[in-house]
C-alpha cells in the first residue's frame, strides 16, 4: 500500500469507529445503561472533563488532576457504567464557553452533588453565594455554611470540591490576602479571579 492508501485507509477506520462509537452510546441511554456521560473540551484553564449522571453535573476535571484518574474515581464512587457521551454534555459546555467568553456570570445547570458528604457538601453548596467578581475568605465561608470555627474544614472542602468554576471555589482566598491552594493549581485560579476581575 502507498502512504495515501494507507491515510484512506485510515481515515475510514476512524470514521468506522465514531459511527460504532455514536451508536453504542445512543443504544447505552436508551435502553439505560449509562451512569455517567463525559466529554472533554478546551478551556483558557487546559482541557477539562466534564462528567454527568442523570440527576446533573457530578464532576468536572482539570488536566492537572489526570482525566483517567478522575474516570477511575468516577467508576469507583459512582458506577464503573462511564462512556464517552459529548451530547449528554452539550448543556454545560455551551454554559462553560460562555463563562470563558465574559458573557455568563452564573450557571444554570442541575448539579449532582453526591462526591461531597458531610459538611464539605454544606460547604459546596454555599459557594455559589459567592457572586462573580468577588472573593471571600475561607473563614467567611465557614461561616456562611454554618460553622464559623470550621475554617480549616471549608478549606479541604474547597480543595475537593468535585465541581470547580462551575461551583466557584477559586472565589475563595486566604484571610492574608494569598490566593491559597486550588485543585486546578495556583495558575488557573489566578486565570479565573483575574478574567472574573476583568469583566
Amino acid at each position: 500500500m502507498t502512504p495515501d492508501t494507507l491515510d484512506m485507509f485510515s481515515a475510514g477506520e476512524d470514521a468506522t469507529l465514531a459511527r460504532l462509537h455514536a451508536r453504542l452510546s445512543s443504544a447505552a441511554q436508551e435502553q439505560d445503561l449509562l451512569d455517567v456521560a463525559y466529554t472533554v473540551m478546551p478551556s483558557p484553564v487546559g482541557e477539562l472533563l466534564l462528567a454527568a449522571t442523570p440527576a446533573g453535573l457530578v464532576r468536572v476535571g482539570f488536566g492537572i488532576e489526570g482525566h483517567d484518574a478522575v474516570l477511575a474515581q468516577l467508576a469507583l464512587r459512582v458506577s464503573p457504567r462511564i462512556l464517552e457521551a459529548p451530547e449528554r454534555l452539550a448543556e454545560p459546555v455551551r454554559q462553560l464557553e460562555e463563562y470563558f467568553a465574559g458573557t455568563r456570570r452564573e450557571f444554570n445547570l442541575p448539579l449532582d452533588f453526591r462526591l461531597a458528604t458531610g459538611f464539605r457538601r454544606i460547604v459546596v453548596e454555599h459557594l455559589p453565594e459567592i457572586g462573580y467578581g468577588s472573593t471571600a475568605s475561607y473563614a467567611a465561608l465557614a461561616a456562611l455554611a454554618g460553622n464559623p470555627g470550621a475554617v480549616r474544614a471549608a478549606g479541604t472542602a474547597c480543595a475537593r470540591n468535585p465541581l470547580p468554576v462551575v461551583v466557584p471555589c477559586h472565589r475563595v482566598v486566604r484571610s492574608d490576602g494569598k490566593i491559597g491552594n486550588y485543585l486546578g493549581g495556583t495558575e488557573a485560579k489566578t486565570a479565573l479571579l483575574a478574567m472574573e476581575a476583568a469583566a
